[in-house]
């Protein structure tokens, strides 16, 4: 069969399956299938009827909204591909312009401490080691299932010749995590769960990504009340602060740490769509 016609039955499934970017989505999984680029499906000659059947099964999970990601092994942020599936959440482009601005703040340093408080599948301090080499990173998850992705991943990144990363098990509002840097992190970078409890979310977030990276109590911020308790613990004066956060939470995250008191500079910013993303602070001094 050739990939036009399977592609046009793929996408039109998809799309009454109510998945956002069907013909994408099954291109992807086309790609991942014939082991070639989306690009490569432009000189695609006809599908062998074996893959045919593989990718009819994957759209049929995708249809059913298992995520993209789970179902190709992979997830691209910004200049990596990192491993991923069930038991740990899929990390978003949205999340890549946070890990840009820890760089941007990283930039004029020359061997910063960079802590991420629930890395998940690691992807902002693993793409910290592999465009700041000289940075220590640590990255902190509590998930036990979430850790070995974690893990996996920063193995794969060092062998492949990035400066390691120290997976560190342990929870981001724990009072005893890594007293041994109190007051020498430069940059403390989070993607917290900031979830309200009860909220309705896609099918395949509510169904595949783990609750510990997504509910954050009645108004989504239990923990993250919990993670500037950490950082301010962690960072020198001076140092920067970096929370991603719901759209809905751009006036609530930063009145949340301008109430602290540790912190200054405290400012909000929008992802490439224009939505409140991710609030930035600066460690006070004293």
């Amino acid at each position: 069969m050739s990939p036009r016609t399977l592609l046009a039955e793929a996408a039109r499934r998809l799309a009454e399956a109510g998945v956002e970017s069907p013909r994408v989505d099954a291109e992807l999984l086309l790609a991942h299938v014939l082991g070639v680029t989306r690009t490569g499906l432009l000189t695609a000659a006809a599908v062998p009827d074996d893959a045919a059947t593989r990718f009819a099964a994957l759209v049929g999970q995708r249809a059913d909204r298992v995520p993209l990601q789970h179902l190709t092994g992979r997830a691209a942020f910004r200049h990596l591909e990192l491993s991923v599936g069930p038991g740990v959440f899929v990390p978003r482009p949205e999340t890549e312009q946070l890990a840009g601005w820890a760089l941007d703040r990283l930039a004029a340093t020359d061997a910063p401490v960079v802590v991420d408080l629930g890395a998940g599948s690691g992807a902002i301090a693993l793409s910290v080691a592999h465009e700041h080499p000289a940075a220590r990173v640590t990255a902190v998850e509590r998930d036990i299932s979430a850790i070995e992705w974690t893990r996996h991943n920063a193995a794969v990144r060092a062998a492949a010749g990035d400066t390691p990363v120290e997976v560190i098990s342990g929870d981001m509002t724990d009072p005893h995590l890594l007293r041994e840097l109190d007051g020498a992190v430069d940059v403390v970078v989070s993607n917290p769960p900031y979830v309200p409890d009860g909220a309705v979310v896609p099918r395949e977030v509510a169904d595949h990504d783990p609750p510990l990276a997504l509910w954050g109590g009645p108004d989504g911020l239990d923990v993250v009340r919990g993670l500037l308790v950490t950082a301010a613990r962690l960072l020198r004066p001076g140092g920067w602060l970096g929370i991603e956060h719901a759209d809905q939470q751009g006036s609530a995250v930063p009145a949340l740490v301008r109430a602290h008191g540790g912190f200054t500079d405290v400012a909000d910013h929008p992802d490439l769509a224009g939505r409140p993303r991710y609030t930035t602070a600066r460690r006070a001094a004293g």
